[in-house]
């Protein structure tokens, strides 16, 4: 196990308001988290506070001397920034300090890495390593990569850093068609879903939320949870039963975090895409968590960003066993939202009911169908889309009569009758 240092920097600086702006205190906590999360024990820590960051070293020349001082005392095997570093702050940085630096993104990508078990979520992250990696290419061994200086005995005179440049470029376009690839399939199985009129309700929500526990609780499912972040990587849609007669999908996403770098969403858009065609978002939120309202806030952007904020969306407030009875009552009184329990079950059926009643958008209706004895697909989607009353064959047809939601009548080819 490492031993980490971790260093943040924060403005002094006044909004247009004239109020300061936001603490940095708990963007460190949720580095150590992250530290930990990696692997990494916390040996120390250290926040310069400035108007303008330093161009060259991020903390300024002072800080930097201090950090070096605190960190070589404290054993430190690396300095951990809460902060995005330029190539050339990185550079600086490993120079004055003498230790291995990385910064929030690295730390991020480090775990991504450790945890991305599927095919898909291995690619997306090389991907976001690479687009990270890239600019950041140092100018370490950039000898000519010649062999002699004879005739006969010339290498092709390019540069190693250009060489890496060229390969991670390449290596990025192979990965990016993979990525097309892997979107193909996944609107290939979106659309089959929607044939099939299974609606899909997606969670969504800050990590180490809850958000796979009460996946488990809905579905019955096995997903692996942790109290670590980001345990949920790899996308998994399972069915949730709403009533006896109706099920619809829900989809596990990976968690959102503040400060989430934008090329490391763009490496996820294949595995976020699911949020696009969900019929609800169930925002899950950790209601025990003193830090929930900025949490949801970098919630609330992220889906912005994903150009899904429209969406239909209950507010799940989740770990309520972990609050007293009053602040419980407070939490049940909001619009479009209810709080619940997914470790204990505490409230999940309420959940249920009104996650049942926001798809009930699609109004069930009886018809009479006639399909001929070989079309097994439209009768097999009458049998599980809907409730089949009766069944009579004749003739090679086949006569039924089904409870179906309407979208469903509409597919259908040739219904005998109108809606009763």
């Amino acid at each position: 196990m490492e031993n980490a240092f971790l260093a943040g920097w924060e403005s002094t600086r006044r909004d247009a308001l004239g109020a300061g702006i936001p603490a940095t205190e708990d963007s460190l906590r949720e580095l150590r988290e992250l530290t930990a999360s990696a692997g990494a024990r916390v040996v120390g820590e250290a926040l310069q506070r400035s108007s303008d960051p330093d161009p060259a070293t991020l903390l300024g020349r002072g800080k930097v001397h201090e950090v070096r001082t605190e960190a070589h005392a404290a054993g430190a095997d690396l300095v951990i920034f809460d902060h995005d570093l330029t190539p050339t702050q990185l550079r600086n940085l490993e120079k004055s300090l003498d230790l291995k630096v990385i910064d929030r993104t690295q730390i991020i990508l480090d775990i991504f890495a450790r945890r991305a078990r599927s095919r898909e979520g291995q690619l997306q992250v090389e991907l976001a390593q690479l687009n990270y990696l890239l600019p950041r290419l140092s100018g370490h061994g950039t000898l000519l990569s010649r062999l002699g200086g004879g005739i006969g005995t010339r290498g092709p005179g390019e540069q190693k850093l250009e060489l890496d440049r060229r390969r991670i470029r390449h290596r990025i376009r192979v990965l990016t068609e993979s990525i097309e690839r892997v979107r193909s399939q996944r609107a290939l199985h979106r659309a089959h879903r929607r044939d099939q009129n299974l609606q899909t309700v997606a969670l969504v929500g800050y990590t180490n939320a809850g958000k796979s526990t009460l996946f488990n609780a809905l579905t019955s499912a096995a997903v692996v949870t942790s109290a670590r972040m980001f345990a949920t990587l790899d996308p998994t849609i399972r069915a949730m039963p709403l009533d006896a007669h109706r099920t619809a999908l829900l989809s596990d996403t990976v968690g959102f975090i503040r400060k989430l770098p934008p090329h490391l969403v763009a490496a996820f858009r294949a595995t976020l895409e699911e949020l696009e065609e969900a019929r609800l978002l169930l925002h899950v939120t950790d209601a025990s968590d003193p830090e929930h309202e900025a949490q949801d806030a970098a919630v609330e952007t992220l889906l912005e960003d994903l150009g899904v904020a429209s969406t239909p969306r209950l507010h799940v407030w989740n770990k309520i066993d972990q609050l007293v009875p009053a602040e419980q009552r407070r939490l049940e009184t909001a619009d479009r939202s209810v709080a619940v329990s997914a470790q204990t079950g505490e409230g999940l059926e309420h959940l249920r009911q009104i996650i049942s009643d926001e798809l009930t958008t699609d109004p069930v209706v009886e018809a009479d169908f006639e399909l001929s004895s070989s079309d097994g697909k439209q009768l097999a989607l009458l049998h599980r889309a809907g409730t089949v009353v009766s069944t009579y064959y004749k003739e090679g047809r086949v006569f039924v009569r089904a409870r179906v939601p309407q979208s469903v009548l509409a597919m259908m080819k040739s219904p005998m009758a109108e809606a009763l």
